[in-house]
């Protein structure tokens, strides 16, 4: 068994996020796959197994849980097959549903595209709402005044938390245990999108991620099709549209994650991925 490293939503190995990919998992067991996720320790790891021609099942792990979908480590996952294999497309059975991950060469590197299931959006709960403010340490007058805290989901759950300016999320410094156990009790198991407007179709982004054993994510591809399918919703772009989402550099890893917005159906999430040493 190989596992691979790849830094997805980059071009360079030490930006993006960071996955470790499994190409040939069959003989792994759920335990197993644990096991190698939380020793990798990156936010996720993927672990392909059944492969057949333009097909395969993946399953995601996070250091200290299973998550039933990845944005980035499907993303280094389709990086990694062009690597071995040339661009392509497969079809990946997944515990959300089916998903078309696409790849292509551009110059000297290859992009991968993945097509989300069917997203939905919803309101919270003003408890809920006013509990998730308190553990992230953020008041209503440091929120967007235009974009509301809301439920969005294209593969994981995100609550979406429109901040007033660039300087409340550079100071985000959330309360860990606090919003871990409202994570869990809600059945969040993904990232809370902390976003910044910068333009019409562009977002900066930071997303903690205490589910997961990690303190925050340096790129995260299901939260940001999820803010694709929270504007679209909300009739703020006018599809087709591309987002376009800056996240990681609060964290040292720049990342860049493009989504592009069709009138209907699951977002297209799409990033580079470059190997990174052990």
């Amino acid at each position: 068994m190989e596992i691979l490293r790849y830094a997805a939503f980059t071009d360079r190995p030490d930006g993006g996020n960071p996955a470790g990919v499994v190409l040939d998992a069959d003989g792994l067991s759920a335990g197993q796959m644990q096991v190698i996720a939380a020793e990798l320790g990156y936010a996720e790891s993927a672990f392909l197994s059944r492969r057949s021609p333009g097909r395969a099942t993946v399953r995601y792990f996070a250091p200290e849980a299973e998550i039933p979908f990845c944005g980035h480590a499907t993303i280094a996952t389709g990086v990694a097959l062009a690597d071995r294999e040339g661009a392509g497309d497969i079809l990946l059975s997944t515990p959300v549903g089916p998903l078309d991950l696409r790849t292509r060469q551009v110059g000297n590197r290859f992009v991968a595209s993945l097509v989300t299931v069917e997203p939905r959006v919803e309101g919270i709960d003003d408890d809920v709402r006013n509990e998730l403010l308190q553990h992230l340490r953020l008041t209503v007058e440091e929120l967007s005044a235009d974009l509301p805290v809301q439920l969005s989901f294209a593969g994981n759950i995100h609550p979406i938390v429109p901040v007033r300016d660039g300087a409340v999320l550079r100071g985000l410094d959330y309360d860990y245990d606090g919003l871990k156990g409202l994570m869990m009790a809600q059945g969040w198991g993904a990232t809370i999108a902390v976003v910044h407007r910068l333009g019409p179709d562009v977002f900066e982004a930071r997303n903690p991620f205490p589910p997961g054993g990690v303190r925050e994510d340096p790129a995260t591809g299901s939260a940001a099709a999820s803010l694709g399918a929270y504007l679209r919703a909300r009739g703020d772009v006018a599809p087709p549209a591309t987002l376009t989402v800056y996240q990681g550099s609060d964290v040292g890893r720049p990342s860049v994650i493009t989504v592009d917005i069709p009138p209907t159906g699951g977002m297209t999430v799409s990033g580079g991925a470059v190997p990174i040493s052990a």
